[in-house]
């Protein structure tokens, strides 16, 4: 090694070190993988622990029990997203033969103007419901090991929501857990950036839920004036859906203009495009600067990046777990580059190529 450059020992030296935290960070996945039935609650009640720490806090403060705090703030949640994905469910399946039929519609309308190039797009739509059906047949085979996956699913859930409980109503004893648990002569560190990465979810989480609460807001409005049926059921999809960014917002915007076309018709349905447009348009150059502006900010090319990484890990579940998790990753870096970068110099100091200039005789 004494025969190579020094640049080529610097750059061998950081080679070894991405290997090696690569390593570390594949062995991570692949056992959150193995362990994912554990892993999983843990990682939602983290980010519903960061969500509804200001509700808890604000009814500890009010003089309530801890512990009455904690299962009262539960109870809201269960309230709030069960009532959400009820409607969002009724919504969409109360329109989802309008969507069919207005799709077999356009595609009809296709044909008649364009011939030959729309006829597979009738043929398709024709048997959009035969395709459902053979699909459900396959499903309704393999019925058991769909029972496992929905108990699997609720077991997580309700652990996850236990877990919230726990976390929030000892919250306060959790830096001195993670101080006793530190390696010795770290625990100022480890706390710091323990502060650092839940203060980025933390934000992170409070941030998108305003916005979502804001982008539901207007939408649901929107689809209200237009007279779209399910503007409620829709407006709580899109809510949800912000919690994906950019591809949920997508999501939930394309199914509200489908939703527009089966009732509504062509015009509305590019009115409806026209307001999911322009509600995106307020939350990129308006909202998220705003609302967000004291959380860690990232860079929309590393959200994706992101959001790919985690579909490819874990499905839904890992596009939604990826952004907090980038966050978090963002604080810690922050923190450890304030703890370790090089101190400013003060104003007066002279720099490291200047010298105090000789005073006079």
């Amino acid at each position: 090694m004494q025969l190579l450059p020094e640049p080529v020992r610097r750059f061998a030296a950081w080679c070894a070190v991405l290997l090696l935290l690569a390593g570390v960070v594949y062995v991570g996945i692949r056992l959150c993988g193995e362990l994912k039935t554990a892993v999983t609650p843990v990682l939602l009640a983290l980010l519903g622990t960061a969500l509804l720490g200001p509700l808890y806090r604000r009814l500890v403060k009010a003089r309530v029990n801890r512990s009455v705090a904690a299962g009262l703030t539960c109870v809201a949640v269960v309230a709030v997203v069960g009532g959400a994905v009820y409607i969002v469910v009724a919504a969409l399946i109360d329109t989802g033969d309008e969507i069919v039929a207005s799709l077999k519609d356009a595609a009809t309308s296709l044909t008649e103007h364009f011939g030959a190039a729309g006829t597979s797009l009738d043929d398709l739509a024709s048997n959009a419901k035969e395709l459902l059906t053979k699909f459900g047949g396959t499903a309704a085979s393999n019925v058991i090991s769909g029972v496992s996956v929905v108990g699997e699913v609720i077991a997580m859930a309700v652990l996850a929501l236990l877990l919230v409980f726990f976390f929030l109503r000892d919250s306060d004893r959790a830096v001195g857990t993670l101080r006793s648990i530190a390696p010795r002569g770290t625990a100022d560190i480890v706390e710091a950036m323990a502060r650092r990465a839940f203060e980025a979810v933390e934000g992170f989480m409070r941030g998108t839920t305003l916005i979502a609460l804001i982008d539901a807001l207007c939408i649901t409005v929107g689809l209200l004036v237009l007279d779209v049926p399910g503007a409620v059921g829709l407006g709580a999809l899109v809510f949800v859906g912000a919690y994906i960014p950019y591809l949920g917002a997508f999501l939930s915007g394309a199914v509200a203009v489908l939703v527009a076309l089966a009732d509504r018709g062509f015009v509305i349905a590019l009115w409806v495009l026209g307001v999911v447009l322009a509600v995106q348009v307020l939350e990129g150059h308006v909202l998220q600067p705003m609302i967000q502006s004291r959380t860690v900010q990232m860079h929309p090319a590393v959200v994706m990046l992101a959001i790919t990484a985690g579909a490819s890990v874990a499905g839904i579940l890992g596009m939604l777990l990826a952004v907090p998790l980038t966050a978090a990753a963002f604080g810690v870096l922050h923190e450890l580059r304030t703890l370790y970068g090089a101190p400013p110099e003060s104003p007066g100091s002279p720099g490291p190529a200047e010298s105090p200039a000789p005073s006079g005789s």
